[in-house]
């Protein structure tokens, strides 16, 4: 190799910086194709979006942009516009009045709601069963895609996860009819029971036991559905360390208790926040369908109070102010969960901005 052919190579492979290297601006910089960056800027940093022009940044974008306008306005539509009607929480609406002509009577309808025993009875069911919901059936998921991932064989795998999670796009209705016909006074369960001489158990009329019935059966329906979250987590933990832990001597349960569930915790702690900030919304069709058998005073939450007082009895106002305060509630409990995430150091549903 010449001289010269050695001196080309050099410049070639040499960074920028090192003895050897083409400066900014030489004749060797242009011929091997690159270019000085500006002083002050690192090679991977990005311009912000800001800086690039609204007309290239439509015409590199306006397809996309095009495709998001139904989904936008079917938001606007059917989410964001109905906000405006909870206006009739504060007025005293009928019917045949519009929101215009509807009396104003301030902060009454919600100071009612306190001195009606049928919501108090609603938000204390709301509760039990909410607290009872997240208790028991929180873990399930978690426990059902540790159980999916640690099959071997992918076809039973497959079929395990696809038996699981088929109960999710069955309704309410036939979920409820389900259980009726098995645990229910002329069940299976109670016809068994007869037959060997013994009384039938009310499983699904006992008011004192309803909020672990409830629970049971959205177990049964949907734990398969929020396992695929947890499945798809997993998926996304490095194999590296698995072995690095079984070359370190952990066995199964430590290689969970320290690389398994750890890769879990930002997204248990998600979806955490998201179940408390919906801890108010048990659920209406499971409730309205039980609520004879079982009576009021056990199966009437804020959603089925809201239709009967709102849209059957036809206090709207009562109604809207219910609801209204339950979504506040809400609200405030994301809120609350969020920054307690925070203070344990987790990412948590949203980030204050820094800088």
């Amino acid at each position: 190799m010449s001289p010269t052919t050695r001196q080309e190579t050099l410049e070639t492979a040499a960074p920028a910086g090192v003895s050897g290297a083409p400066s900014p601006g030489t004749g060797t910089s242009r011929r091997h194709g690159w270019r000085a960056r500006p002083a002050g800027r690192s090679a991977g940093r990005k311009a912000p979006v800001h800086a690039v022009p609204f007309k290239v940044r439509w015409r590199r974008d306006w397809q996309m942009v095009l495709m998001m306008v139904p989904g936008v306005l079917v938001m606007l539509l059917f989410a964001y516009i109905p906000i405006l009607g909870n206006v009739i929480a504060f007025q005293d609406y009928q019917p045949y009045l519009s929101i215009f002509e509807a009396p104003f009577v301030g902060l009454e309808k919600f100071v009612g709601l306190f001195d009606d025993p049928d919501f108090l009875d609603a938000f204390r069911n709301t509760m039990v069963l909410a607290v009872t919901q997240l208790v028991l059936f929180f873990p399930v998921p978690i426990i059902l895609a540790l159980v999916v991932d640690s099959l071997s064989p992918r076809r039973i795998r497959n079929v395990f996860q696809s038996i699981v999670y088929l109960p999710h796009f069955l309704s309410w209705v036939l979920v409820i009819t389900f259980f009726q016909e098995f645990l229910g006074g002329a069940g299976f369960i109670n016809n068994t029971l007869k037959l060997l001489g013994m009384g039938s158990i009310p499983f699904m009329t006992d008011p004192s036991t309803f909020p672990l019935m409830a629970t049971i059966q959205l177990v049964w329906k949907d734990a398969g559905w929020a396992m695929i979250i947890f499945l798809a987590a997993l998926s996304t933990v490095d194999v590296s360390l698995y072995e690095a832990a079984a070359a370190d001597g952990a066995g199964r349960w430590r290689r969970l208790w320290h690389v398994t569930l750890p890769a879990l915790r930002p997204i248990i702690i998600l979806l955490l926040i998201l179940r408390i900030g919906d801890i108010l919304s048990v659920g209406f069709e499971q409730f309205i369908l039980q609520r004879d058998n079982v009576g009021p005073g056990a199966a009437e939450v804020l959603d089925t109070y809201v239709y009967y007082s709102g849209v059957i009895g036809g206090d709207w106002s009562a109604g809207a102010a219910a609801g209204l305060a339950k979504g506040i509630i809400s609200a405030l409990l994301i809120w609350g969960a969020n920054s307690l995430a925070h203070k344990f150091g987790e990412a948590g549903l949203f980030q204050k901005k820094v800088g």
